[in-house]
C-alpha cells in the first residue's frame, strides 16, 4: 500500500493544483485519499464550502507516446457546496489549442467537452451538463474511455482511461461528500 499511497498522494497533490484553477480554496487543503481502487484513487480536499471530493485516473495508454506533457489525468469531482455530483474534468498535461474542443469515446458514445487553458495548463469540461450523468453512466458499465483531445502545438493525443475500480472510487467520493 505505500508505493500505491505514494504514487497516487503525488497525483492528487498536482489534480489539487488543477483543480485550484477552477475552485481555488479547495487547493489551500491538502488532499486526504480516501482509497484506492484499481486504476481510480478517491481523495477530499477543503471543508465547509470549499469542500471537493474527487476520483482520479490516470491514463493506461497515450497517443503519441514520445509527445512532452505534463501529468494526465481524468478526474470526476463533487462539489457539495454548489450541489455538484459526479463533474468530470480532463486534464491533458498541455495547454489546448484555441477554440478545440475534446472528445470523450466510450464504447459506441461520444461525447463532447470545451476547453479552457488558465495559468499555463488545460482543462476540459462537458459541454452539456445533461451529458456528465450519462458519461458517467457510461464509463462505469464499459471498460475503457478514449480521450481524444488536441494541444496549442497542434498535436492530436488520444489517451485510453480504464474504468476499473472507478464506480466503488465514486462511491466513496459521494459518501465523503454527502451527495
Amino acid at each position: 500500500m505505500p508505493a500505491l499511497f505514494s504514487r497516487f498522494a503525488s497525483a492528487a497533490l498536482f489534480a489539487g493544483g488543477a483543480l485550484a484553477l477552477s475552485f481555488a480554496p479547495a487547493a489551500a487543503e491538502q488532499a486526504t485519499l480516501l482509497g484506492a481502487f484499481q486504476k481510480w484513487s478517491a481523495f477530499s480536499s477543503g471543508t465547509g464550502d470549499a469542500k471537493v471530493c474527487y476520483t482520479l485516473s490516470q491514463p493506461v495508454s497515450t497517443e503519441p507516446k514520445r509527445a512532452k506533457r505534463d501529468p494526465i489525468f481524468f478526474l470526476i469531482n463533487d462539489w457539495p457546496a454548489r450541489k455538484a455530483k459526479a463533474e468530470p474534468e480532463i486534464v491533458p498535461g498541455y495547454l489546448y489549442k484555441e477554440g478545440s474542443s475534446v472528445t470523450v469515446q466510450v464504447g459506441v458514445e461520444k461525447f463532447a467537452f470545451f476547453t479552457k487553458n488558465d495559468g499555463g495548463a488545460g482543462n476540459a469540461w462537458v459541454q452539456a451538463e445533461p451529458d456528465e450523468e450519462r458519461l458517467v453512466a457510461a464509463m462505469k458499465a464499459n471498460g475503457t474511455a478514449v480521450v481524444t483531445g488536441q494541444s496549442k502545438r497542434g498535436t492530436l493525443t488520444h489517451d485510453a482511461y480504464s474504468t476499473a475500480g472507478l464506480s466503488e472510487a465514486l462511491d466513496k467520493v459521494h459518501q465523503a461528500c454527502g451527495l
